[in-house]
């Protein structure tokens, strides 16, 4: 970004293909780097059946490993299909596609190349926004909290209060709005909660060759087993003093527990699996929530929801009753992150992924 427009409003596209492998989602946002400015278009392009195989096959890979390749090519078209359609951006922030996660070993695995993108749209683009917080000691997730702190301010919210992501991975952030911002000690603390939808999909693909429990259905003919889902919470990630992170298969063995168990029973008791980690995990947060505002595709299921607020001693909905889109909210944060990023403004702190200082990730690629 050129010196005199430092502190100047930019529109930016951000983007985000998440680990339940459904597709891209992109979202356009006006930020300075610190506010919300301005919220517009929004779209999603769909993987196909046959994508969704390429990038399976891609999961748990590193750099040069057989398949990466084709996930990085194909991530990068299918963003650029999409986001080419969009006008007005200065800025693209894109993620790319996580296929292994390991803070603390090997580090941290987007495939899709930001340069590429950036030729492709003539635009430039911000990525690779987590390995200077894993370099750092950090665990390079989640990234949204920073966002979240802008959410917090723009719904006007006075009280602290908790953002939810059920995606792939469910990861939470409670923020304390009353803070001037999201880099001052105490506004944030922000950590994965443990599996979400990416394993009621994976059981859901298995047993029924679809890709997810639509509306929850198949788990609201089933009852939660309490066996199996007492040796789920005998993992020691759940007491696991936060900040803490999950790769997106860390609890592959889940589909192990309720092999057992009739379909619909599986699903009622993954969902109560998910469900139940998000109740320890408001256990390690420095107060009581005021609300819970849920994103991403858990909060479709009804199920879930329910289960959610049969167990918190606090309101939980979905973030569209603030006005904010569930849909979009990520491809939104990369938007605002990548703002940030062209800033030199930072996007992680100690609290939000524990490393060390506050780090400004991310690289910028100009076309040509």
């Amino acid at each position: 970004m050129q010196e005199q427009a430092k502190d100047a409003p930019i529109w930016a596209l951000g983007a985000m293909s998440g680990t339940s492998l459904d597709g891209v989602d992109a979202a356009m946002l006006q930020s300075d780097g610190h506010a919300i400015l301005g919220f517009g278009d929004s779209g999603y392009r769909a993987y196909s059946a046959a994508e969704q195989e390429v990038l399976r096959a891609g999961l748990g890979r590193w750099p040069g490993e057989a398949g990466v390749a084709e996930v990085a090519e194909l991530c990068v078209q299918a963003h650029a299909e999409l986001l080419s359609g969009f006008e007005g951006a200065a800025l693209v922030g894109f993620h790319g596609q996580t296929l292994a996660h390991d803070p603390g070993g090997r580090g941290t695995h987007q495939a899709g190349d930001g340069a590429v993108l950036a030729a492709l749209l003539g635009v430039p683009v911000a990525w690779d926004f987590r390995s200077a917080d894993v370099r750092l000691g950090g665990q390079g997730a989640p990234l949204a909290p920073f966002f979240h702190f802008a959410c917090a301010k723009w719904i006007g919210a006075t009280e602290p209060l908790c953002f939810l992501n059920l995606g792939g991975v469910g990861n939470i952030t409670w923020v304390d709005p009353r803070k001037t911002s999201p880099e001052e000690p105490g506004a944030l603390l922000a950590f994965d909660t443990g599996p979400a939808n990416a394993p009621i999909n994976d059981l859901m693909q298995e047993r029924r060759g679809l890709s997810y429990d639509m509306d929850g259905a198949l788990a609201a003919q089933g009852e939660v087993v309490d066996g199996a889902l007492e040796l789920f919470l005998d993992d020691a990630y759940f007491p696991k003093i936060p900040p803490k992170s999950l790769d997106r298969d860390a609890f592959a063995d889940m589909l192990d527990l309720v092999r057992e168990l009739g379909d619909a029973d599986a699903a009622a008791t993954m969902t109560g699996m998910a469900a139940t980690a998000v109740m320890l995990a408001l256990d390690h947060c420095p107060s009581k929530p005021s609300q819970i505002l849920v994103t991403g595709g858990g909060r479709h299921n009804p199920v879930m929801m329910q289960m959610l607020q049969a167990g918190i001693d606090c309101p939980v909905k979905p973030v569209e009753a603030v006005g904010l889109d569930g849909d979009m909210l990520e491809a939104q944060a990369f938007a605002y992150l990548a703002i940030r990023v062209a800033k030199g403004l930072p996007t992680s702190s100690p609290e939000t992924t524990g490393v060390s200082a506050l780090v400004g990730g991310g690289t910028v690629s100009h076309p040509g």
